[in-house]
């Protein structure tokens, strides 16, 4: 598929301090970033807002990607899956697990925890919202009421990222494939 937006947007000095930052830290423009710039104020809104995002750290950041990573496959926007498991990757988080995101009701790579985590994303993902409260008390116990509050809003921002990308038609950008280490030869 391709994209439904222009990801050649109008050139403006926001859109180039954006896109400075984005290469720096991802080694190309991020395709939302791409999309986003058709709107000024939607541009820098949404950069001024990332960049509170990530200094939230009630939660664990493990925890925390799991549960957008869940989102994001609940919601089938492969651009934030492909980003999310590069970025995770880059971040030292295990391999198996990054793997078995879409898959993670089978996989024995996770813990009780991180199965209510991503039990919690699914549920709050799906339309209607089906999330429980015996799996929210379980969560408050673990982490706390503000690591709660935390989850609760990185999967509604992960729905929204999600949910705009797949709509624009934003597909995976190839980051994955700068995280994969060859086998050996002959394999």
């Amino acid at each position: 598929m391709n994209a439904r937006i222009s990801l050649d947007p109008p050139r403006s000095l926001l859109y180039r301090a954006v896109s400075w930052y984005s290469k720096r830290e991802y080694g190309k423009v991020i395709d939302p970033v791409r999309a986003t710039a058709h709107h000024k104020q939607a541009l820098w809104a949404g950069s001024r807002f990332e960049m509170s995002v990530a200094r939230w750290k009630a939660l664990d950041p493990d925890l925390k990607e799991l549960a957008v990573m869940v989102t994001a496959a609940t919601i089938g926007c492969s651009w934030c899956m492909d980003f999310g498991y590069w970025a995770n990757h880059q971040r030292g988080m295990d391999t198996r697990k990054l793997q078995d995101v879409p898959v993670w009701r089978e996989s024995e790579a996770f813990t009780p925890l991180e199965r209510d985590v991503m039990e919690y994303a699914e549920a709050m993902t799906v339309t209607p919202p089906q999330v429980e409260d015996v799996l929210v008390e379980r969560l408050r116990t673990a982490l706390g009421d503000a690591a709660l509050v935390e989850l609760t809003t990185m999967i509604s921002v992960e729905n929204m990222r999600a949910r705009t990308n797949s709509a624009l038609g934003l597909t995976s950008q190839g980051f994955k494939d700068h995280c994969e280490v060859p086998g050996p030869a002959g394999r």
